[in-house]
């Protein structure tokens, strides 16, 4: 027999984030996308930051000004992070929740990998993290909540990805280390760790099918994740459902965390061959 109960109470739209702002760095497409999206849908005001001008004005489509702002924001720039939390500030009188997303990936064995693309991969996956939980602990309304997105590789190595996993590993430390600090004014920190997930910016790996067989032959529940899935996790976290929650590392990635990390070397030297 259906529950009629549970039926009408599951059907609701509870607007979690309502009357709370938002700022989202790498906002434009993927991830950060979907999470500014999903938080729109649930009553916040967002203010999305990105590199990609064109991806940001598309975005205006999604709402109106009272509700949405966009900014160019490169976040290994101090200035533009600062902007950024400016705009929140003078806009929509404060901010409530901090979604530090922006990163991106490489490829290249030790020996080959040059000191230029380990600093960028650093500069924008650690230290543009950073940068954003620095402002971020100066502007945060007390009571509000922090989510960094890291990453599978957080925990689990690849070959060829020292400086992905370097800094999304130095991720998670960080924000425990922002959960301590933050937590006497009631601000919570906690990372999220996506497994696979398609996207723009794994496009590069999705047309090499050897790696996504791999990577669901190695997660339990046999599959990668879509954006959404990721944000509907983000907004539990800067939800008020979440309020004892805080130095926390979420794995997301289909149990991917109990098996090993696809052998990129090897699939790649086959495709070569």
């Amino acid at each position: 027999m259906t529950n009629r109960y549970c039926r009408s109470v599951t059907s609701q739209n509870f607007d979690r984030l309502t009357g709370k702002v938002a700022v989202v760095t790498g906002a434009a497409s993927g991830i950060g996308l979907a999470i500014t999206e999903k938080f729109l849908a649930e009553g916040a005001c967002v203010v999305a930051g990105d590199v990609d001008v064109a991806g940001l004005t598309s975005m205006t489509t999604l709402a109106s000004d009272r509700f949405l702002m966009t900014a160019v924001c490169d976040v290994t720039t101090e200035t533009d992070v600062e902007n950024l939390f400016a705009v929140a500030q003078s806009h929509f009188g404060g901010v409530d929740v901090v979604v530090a997303n922006a990163g991106a990936g490489t490829y290249g064995l030790l020996a080959d990998h040059t000191l230029e693309e380990w600093s960028r991969i650093i500069d924008l996956c650690l230290t543009g993290v950073f940068i954003t939980v620095k402002h971020a602990s100066k502007t945060m309304r007390d009571g509000g909540s922090l989510l960094t997105i890291a990453s599978l590789n957080a925990i689990q190595p690849s070959k060829g990805m020292a400086a992905y996993c370097a800094a999304k590993a130095g991720v998670a430390m960080l924000t425990r280390v922002a959960a301590m600090e933050l937590g006497e004014r009631g601000i919570r920190a906690n990372t999220i760790a996506p497994g696979l997930v398609r996207t723009n910016a794994t496009s590069g790996l999705f047309s090499v099918p050897a790696v996504v067989d791999e990577f669901v032959e190695n997660a339990p529940l046999s599959r990668h994740a879509e954006p959404s899935e990721i944000a509907e996790l983000a907004t539990f976290l800067a939800s008020d459902q979440s309020s004892f929650m805080s130095a926390s590392f979420l794995s997301i990635d289909g149990g991917g965390n109990t098996g090993r990390y696809p052998d990129l070397p090897r699939i790649f030297q086959a495709l070569d061959e």
